[in-house]
């Protein structure tokens, strides 16, 4: 696997016990000052970072599995991107577009016409956050049907706004105490090959039947689904389950979003999880990857469904921001220029060779997931959910100098998201050592 020019080190290096006294220190100031519900899990304070590292103030380098989740696929501090921020706030911080328009907005949109699936006429919106992408594509097919219901998926994440809260599956923590949710939200089965094992247009006879009795196509303006789910679990569904979900919607009037937030711009080993499949949604929804860090996502859909909206009915003060699409428009060509999509089909392959020889062991029930977006879900000896060892690979991992995420509803799911140019020997390294530690407690 090519590697690159990196500005720092790509080393694994542990110098204090963790979190070192700077760190301890910063920690202070955050409990006094920061939210409670805000909990990161690094034991850390992050000064600087490039490829596959992270360096908090006490000098220790870690292995960053994580990339912000999905978000640094081209490097947290890419070259390119920084050169295109840097001369981008030298002429304006912001207008909002919806005041005095710039060409970098529209730039940006003509790229992600060009890169989403399928060949018909194609318009954006651009926004903040991948809530808020959401939010607006429900908007937009709402506006398009003139029909209210919403289906989203079980295991299913989209959010922590009132709507997105009520499209999200999982309650602790997202939803708890934060009730009452938007309404006329409905959620269907999921394709969860390992638990439920029907091919995939069993598993979409099962979801579209729930839809037709219990919701009513006269009624659904859309559904929306993760091509593989993020936080419920990296969930690949079974082959066939998109297309066949696609061509139901086709037929009944109800608009198909691919929410592609964390899955899209190479993650997956293209630049979006629907294609594996040749699934073109109507609507798709972007961010993380999109601006190599910086905050911006997107709605890309058929032309008629954009315009669906009155005019005015779509904006935000900050969406679009131009120093955020430059930033865009530097991590697409960086994407392309490396062919990180290709890069990220490599970086499976190696995942794969080291993580998936732990299946012989009773408590890995799977290693899933494509490109750079690979997953093990860890169970007990009577394959049930386990958590608990989850918790405690991660957090020795952590102690260990590797930033590792857990996700899925019942938080036994290893996931990894590293940056789409970290080097071969960083990402073997941590590899190793998680698989060592699995093994340990096996």
């Amino acid at each position: 696997m090519h590697d690159f020019t990196y500005r720092l080190p790509q080393q694994r290096t542990v110098r204090t016990s963790l979190p070192g006294p700077r760190s301890s220190a910063l920690s202070e100031r955050r409990e006094a000052v920061v939210a409670r519900a805000l909990s990161p899990g690094l034991p850390g304070f992050v000064v600087d970072a490039d490829g596959g590292v992270l360096v908090d103030a006490d000098g220790n380098s870690f292995i960053d599995f994580a990339s912000g989740i999905a978000v640094t696929s081209v490097g947290a501090s890419n070259k390119k991107v920084a050169k295109a921020v840097s001369e981008s706030v030298t002429h304006f911080t912001h207008t909002s577009f919806m005041v005095s328009p710039y060409e970098s907005y529209v730039a940006v949109c003509e790229k992600l016409a060009e890169l989403t699936p399928g060949d018909h006429p194609k318009k954006s919106v651009l926004l903040n956050s991948g809530a808020e992408a959401v939010e607006n594509a429900v908007k937009i097919a709402r506006a398009h049907t003139g029909k209210n219901a919403v289906v989203v998926f079980d295991h299913g994440y989209h959010g922590r706004t009132n709507l997105t809260m009520a499209m999200t599956a999982k309650n602790k923590p997202y939803k708890t105490g934060f009730g009452p949710f938007a309404a006329e939200v409905y959620r269907a089965p999921m394709s969860y090959p390992l638990r439920d094992g029907l091919d995939g247009e069993t598993a979409a006879a099962r979801a579209t039947k729930m839809m037709e009795q219990e919701i009513g196509t006269e009624n659904l303006a859309c559904v929306v689904i993760e091509p593989i789910q993020g936080e419920g679990g990296f969930i690949e569904p079974a082959r066939g389950f998109l297309p066949a979900l696609q061509a139901w919607c086709q037929e009944n009037n109800v608009v198909f979003v691919a929410d592609e937030i964390q899955a899209g711009f190479c993650r997956t080993g293209r630049w979006f999880a629907c294609e594996e499949e040749q699934v073109v949604p109507d609507l798709v929804t972007m961010a993380k990857g999109i601006a190599g860090g910086l905050p911006l996502s997107a709605v890309t859909g058929r032309a008629e469904m954009m315009d669906a909206p009155v005019v005015g009915g779509l904006g935000g003060t900050y969406g679009g921001n131009p120093i955020a699409c430059d930033a865009a428009l530097a991590a697409i060509s960086e994407m392309e220029e490396h062919d990180l999509a290709g890069r990220a089909r490599e970086m499976e392959a190696i995942i794969r060779e080291i993580l998936e020889p732990l299946t012989e062991l009773d408590t890995v029930a799977e290693v899933r997931g494509r490109g750079a977006m690979v997953a093990l879900e860890l169970v007990t000896a009577e394959g049930q959910p386990n958590g608990a060892l989850t918790s405690e690979v991660a957090a020795a991992c952590k102690q260990q100098g590797i930033l590792i995420l857990s996700c899925g509803l019942d938080g036994n799911v290893i996931r990894l998201l590293p940056s789409l140019v970290i080097s071969e020997a960083l990402l073997r390294e941590g590899l190793d050592i998680l698989a060592t530690e699995i093994r340990s407690r096996s």
